[in-house]
């Protein structure tokens, strides 16, 4: 059988294995609890639960979704539970699964996410952060602290000096310094890096002269996405002496399998799952079908194959 397995985390002490490449990407499975009935969760190799605040949020104003052309926008807010609630409620559950739980984090200013980052230290249940980087950083206008190596960094040193978790640190692809903001969260001790959140978007009704979504902007996501993050996954695999996990738009084992080749180690599926709640176990049965029909016994063969 083909070895599938993934080391996210090579340089923290305790790591971060996985038994398979395929996880979920934050905010598109809950806190996992509801997909628990629909499929085998433990087939995954990681679950990502939605974006964690210290304080709960009730997110944006209604509308929230829609559709769009080979995509969705959406504009939650990031409401959820908040960190103490998630550890009282939901790490429990977490400790019990074997599927490795990452919990992402997000806050308005650097101190926000280093709180964060010590109250979810040494918690059962829970085997990595994901740092969405992707916020408005209140202190500097609301400009996303991903937008700029400098806040990138700052973010992620404070997370790593509070937490001896492994970090992943999720890229924004509102940048046009994608390279330079992977290297500085590299510099600051992330141990992995995931790309990329959503992209920013709008839509308007013609009729009432309205945009559509309560918070007027909103995160585009789904297979309109994936050339942006593909290319994007290949310029930071190429920055950054880090594993990469690829998102955007993956649907499919072959969409999966490009982003190996371009340099990623790992991969995400998001928005498929609001389509076909099984998608992400669909995803690695592709990518098994994949290996055994090219004769490929080792995912790593697979890794930056196009690269070369």
């Amino acid at each position: 059988m083909a070895n599938l397995s993934v080391q996210l985390a090579p340089k923290s002490s305790v790591g971060l294995r996985l038994a398979n490449p395929v996880m979920t990407a934050s905010g598109t499975f809950g806190y996992g609890t509801e997909y628990s009935h629909l499929f085998d969760i433990q087939k995954l190799g990681a679950f990502v639960c939605k974006g964690t605040t210290l304080k709960p949020r009730d997110g944006n104003p209604q509308p929230r979704l829609m559709e769009t052309p080979s995509g969705m926008l959406n504009s939650i807010g990031l409401q959820n539970i908040g960190v103490k609630a998630l550890i009282k409620e939901k790490a429990p559950i977490w400790a019990r699964w074997r599927v490795p739980v990452i919990v992402n984090i997000a806050g308005e200013t650097v101190e926000e996410y280093a709180a964060l980052a010590k109250e979810l230290n040494n918690v059962a249940g829970i085997s990595g952060l994901e740092v969405n980087i992707s916020c408005p950083n209140i202190s500097a206008g609301g400009a996303e602290f991903g937008a700029h190596p400098e806040s990138a960094n700052r973010v992620t040193a404070a997370v790593r000096t509070n937490t001896s978790l492994p970090v992943l640190v999720k890229l924004t692809p509102n940048t046009g310094e994608i390279a330079g903001v992977a290297a500085a969260v590299a510099e600051a001790g992330a141990d992995a890096i995931s790309l990329i959140n959503t992209v920013r978007g709008m839509a308007i009704d013609i009729y009432t002269r309205q945009t559509l979504l309560g918070n007027r902007t909103g995160g585009l996501s789904g297979p309109a996405i994936k050339p942006i993050a593909l290319a994007m996954v290949y310029e930071v695999a190429g920055a950054v002496d880090l594993p990469v996990v690829g998102c955007g738009g993956i649907t499919s084992g072959s969409d999966a399998i490009e982003f190996f080749m371009a340099g990623a180690s790992a991969v995400q599926v998001g928005s498929a799952s609001f389509i076909n709640p099984r998608a992400s176990l669909d995803v690695l049965e592709g990518i098994e079908q994949f290996m055994a029909r090219e004769g490929i016994e080792d995912i790593s063969e697979l890794v930056g194959a196009a690269r070369h």
